[in-house]
């Protein structure tokens, strides 16, 4: 979930010092008046959380929404599955939102539990997506690997992360942690989606020395896993994807200067609107403000975090 396009141009942008861009108070303004006008409940709630001081409450009663009976999240917490039915991505999602309030209610999180249990592999972990979704609208690429799909680190990597870094106590957690060191260990070359599910996983669970151990091995690959050129277009994604926060395990994987030419360009990239737009396949018109609103609100997180606000 991740990504460039027009700017708010001189008016949106400063230099501190001589070299470094930050977001002006007007473009920041520009970004809440687009969240305000555009963005999900879930991405306005958790925006009040981080700058406007707003509570923990709203994000969860969002989260709530989107959790099926079976325990399990649909309906478009992922923006690109549209349907009803839980997946294992909309699990992803939720811990994400949960994680990022520093909420993790036991209710729902054992509910998501429950339901990553009875819907893994004997592997350990959970598919990429369930042949359920054949049944929903979603995006094209949502497609099931065969009638029973393989257990796969994108998203079972960083849903056992988030357990394991708010401590939660479940027997699902166990059998999943063996299959992502399992699948982490089989790793040679990484692309940038799995890249960014073992840094979750990598950065939050338990065994540290095993963690800083095959970060190392994998290092080379992570790093190409980002362009580096900042100018590159299509789907791609970026340093601040794989580091989205200074203290970023990823972080040691790029420069200051990489990281600094990626954050100016992150800036530049503001539309007209206030917003930051994908650089993935739009293909219906309900999700381009929905990822929009995820992607603004994610950007303001990044920049605020490397210290470009003005």
């Amino acid at each position: 979930m991740s990504e460039p396009s027009a700017t708010v141009g001189g008016s949106g942008t400063e230099r501190r010092g001589s070299l470094l861009k930050t977001l002006t108070e007007d473009a920041f303004a520009a970004a809440e008046r687009y969240l305000a006008l555009h963005a999900r409940l879930i991405d306005r709630a958790r925006f009040a959380n981080a700058f406007r001081g707003g509570q923990a409450g709203p994000v969860l009663h969002a989260v709530r929404a989107y959790q099926n009976p079976d325990g399990g999240f649909g309906t478009a917490i992922e923006p690109d599955l549209r349907g009803a039915s839980s997946q294992p991505q909309g699990v992803e999602v939720a811990l994400w939102a949960l994680d990022a309030v520093g909420a993790f209610e036991e209710a729902i999180v054992l509910g998501a539990c429950a339901w990553l249990e009875a819907n893994s592999t004997e592997e350990g972990g959970v598919p990429w997506v369930l042949p359920s979704v054949l049944d929903d609208e979603r995006g094209p690429w949502w497609q099931p690997q065969g009638e029973e799909p393989p257990a796969a680190l994108n998203p079972t990597a960083p849903i056992a992360g988030l357990l394991h870094h708010h401590g939660v106590k479940h027997p699902w957690l166990e059998a999943a942690t063996e299959f992502c060191w399992r699948g982490i260990g089989d790793l040679r070359e990484v692309g940038a989606y799995d890249a960014m599910c073992v840094l979750a996983f990598l950065e939050r669970v338990p065994d540290r020395e095993r963690a800083e151990a095959e970060f190392e091995r994998l290092r080379d690959s992570l790093r190409a896993a980002a362009a580096i050129d900042p100018e590159a277009e299509g789907h791609v994604h970026t340093p601040l994807d794989l580091a989205p926060r200074p203290a970023s395990m990823a972080r040691g994987l790029f420069s200051d200067e990489e990281i600094d030419l990626h954050l100016d360009a992150l800036i530049e990239a503001q539309q007209e609107d206030g917003g930051w737009a994908p650089n993935f396949t739009m293909w219906t018109p309900a999700v381009v403000h929905e990822w929009g609103g995820f992607l603004t609100r994610a950007t303001l997180e990044t920049l605020r975090a490397y210290g470009r606000l003005a």
